[in-house]
């Protein structure tokens, strides 16, 4: 009896698990039912992780005690903190998803949860996480800038209290709005590379920040995540190459077509008729 190996390059086509989270389609971008749209027009971010996590939307009592619960997760311990620093001051070139990748691992070896894989613990170490990720992330942001960084706000919901974080100014209505809707837009993507990358961590029976950490390697590379960086790079070679009118945009890209120079922002692996998040 003889068999035939399929080739399936990035695994397409090819059913590797079922998720009742997130569903993506050539049409519709899906969280536990909810379309995307209304999602980003309706609910806040922490009503969307409450939904995601948790499983379904909260009711008032729920988002309140779940938004508390984060609140009073947002610190991180000094030797984490310090240690963001000192990357900032020693490496600052450091990539800052690399960054973020070390504060996760150290933040797992201080977890009192860290090896206990019940599903009890994995809650309360992603609520940890999701926590606290912003205040990493602040640090690492005002030490490049040669600031102190600041303690996370009570008083500021999720995404504000990220801006906050990483300026040391309360942002207004319109960016904290803003930065709550991006969150939104970002909180599930079904299985990409990332979530593929956690999944298989996990499957081994590692522990929840083992997990993380491989996911943010992945969400790094610039075929994943990193394309929006490399998008930004773009425009801003863009910017920088016709300032003062010595070349016109037109110019630039029929150079770059010339050099057969990849455009960052162009096609998705998934989304061939465009990216439903775009117009929100």
């Amino acid at each position: 009896m003889s068999t035939t190996a399929t080739d399936s390059r990035g695994l397409a086509g090819q059913t590797i698990g079922d998720t009742q989270i997130c569903s993506v389609n050539q049409t519709q971008l899906i969280y536990r039912g909810y379309e995307i749209a209304d999602l980003a027009a309706n609910a806040t971010f922490e009503e969307v992780a409450h939904l995601l996590i948790v499983g379904h939307k909260p009711t008032a009592e729920e988002l309140s005690a779940f938004k508390a619960s984060l609140v009073g997760m947002r610190s991180i311990p000094d030797s984490v903190r310090d240690a963001i620093i000192r990357i900032a001051k020693e490496a600052p070139k450091a990539h800052p998803m690399s960054v973020l990748r070390t504060a996760i691992d150290m933040l797992g070896h201080l977890d009192p949860d860290c090896e206990d894989n019940s599903a009890e613990a994995e809650l309360r170490k992603s609520m940890r996480l999701l926590a606290s990720i912003p205040t990493c992330i602040g640090v690492h942001q005002r030490a490049l800038e040669g600031a102190e960084p600041v303690d996370p706000d009570p008083n500021l919901d999720h995404a504000a209290n990220l801006l906050w974080c990483m300026t040391g100014k309360k942002p207004g209505k319109i960016a904290a709005r803003v930065m709550d809707v991006s969150l939104v837009l970002y909180a599930e993507h079904d299985f990409n590379a990332s979530t593929f990358t956690c999944r298989v961590i996990a499957s081994t029976n590692s522990d929840l920040h083992s997990a993380i950490c491989g996911g943010v390697g992945a969400l790094k590379g610039n075929l994943h995540g990193g394309a929006n960086e490399a998008a930004m790079e773009m425009l801003a070679d863009i910017m920088k190459d016709t300032e003062g009118g010595s070349m016109t945009t037109e110019e630039w890209m029929q150079r770059a077509f010339t050099e057969k120079r990849k455009l960052m922002g162009f096609g998705h692996r998934v989304y061939k008729n465009g990216d439903h998040r775009a117009g929100i």
